[in-house]
């Protein structure tokens, strides 16, 4: 698939990473080899969305928020809990400089994976059982939110934090399965409800 890659897609020499990339490259801004914070990882991406409802016209517009999504991924030997707390600690850090606090900002998340040759038991439960949501202003800016996952392709294992959805992604012995909506799904969508 790495042929068809757009131009501003990278390309990585990592095998595994690459197919990842290709999972992500339709809805994140990829980039490779950055540095943040003092912390390297091979991948990065960042996702915006944007949400407005309409009343009658396009003009006549409410409810606009935004959401981003800031992903940092990277190779590691092993992982203890002392690493994963150190990178929430990095994570508070990206948020505090890049969330903008205003009425439309809904959330932000800041999500962490690392990849691994295997997850120890500590480590697993840590990440299973981690979720770390900051309201700014009382939630009237809207919130930030950490999450964690840690992912060993050659044990096809992973384990996320509860919101870190994008694990998915990196699950790549597994097919991503869209959801199909069921009746009521469809009517909300067709109402745009």
């Amino acid at each position: 698939m790495s042929e068809q890659l757009p131009p501003d897609v990278p390309d990585w020499e990592d095998e595994y990473i690459d197919r990842v990339s290709d999972r992500l490259m339709h809805n994140y801004d990829l980039e490779r080899e950055v540095t943040v914070h003092g912390e390297p990882f091979g991948l990065a991406g960042e996702m915006r969305l944007e949400s407005e409802k309409h009343f009658f016209h396009p003009s006549l517009n409410y409810a606009n928020h935004e959401a981003r999504e800031y992903l940092y991924a990277r190779r590691q030997e092993h992982v203890t809990v002392s690493d994963l707390e150190h990178l929430v600690e990095v994570g508070h850090d990206i948020a505090e400089e890049r969330v903008e606090r205003r009425d439309d900002h809904f959330s932000t998340d800041v999500t962490f994976v690392l990849v691994v040759p295997s997850i120890e038991p500590a480590v697993a439960d840590f990440v299973q059982n981690f979720s770390d949501r900051t309201l700014l202003w009382f939630g009237f800016h809207g919130h930030y939110e950490i999450n964690l996952a840690v992912v060993s392709p050659d044990e096809q294992h992973s384990v996320a934090s509860p919101n870190a959805d994008v694990v998915t992604a990196f699950e790549t012995w597994e097919e991503i399965e869209p959801e199909s909506p069921g009746l009521l799904g469809l009517i909300a969508r067709r109402l745009e409800i």
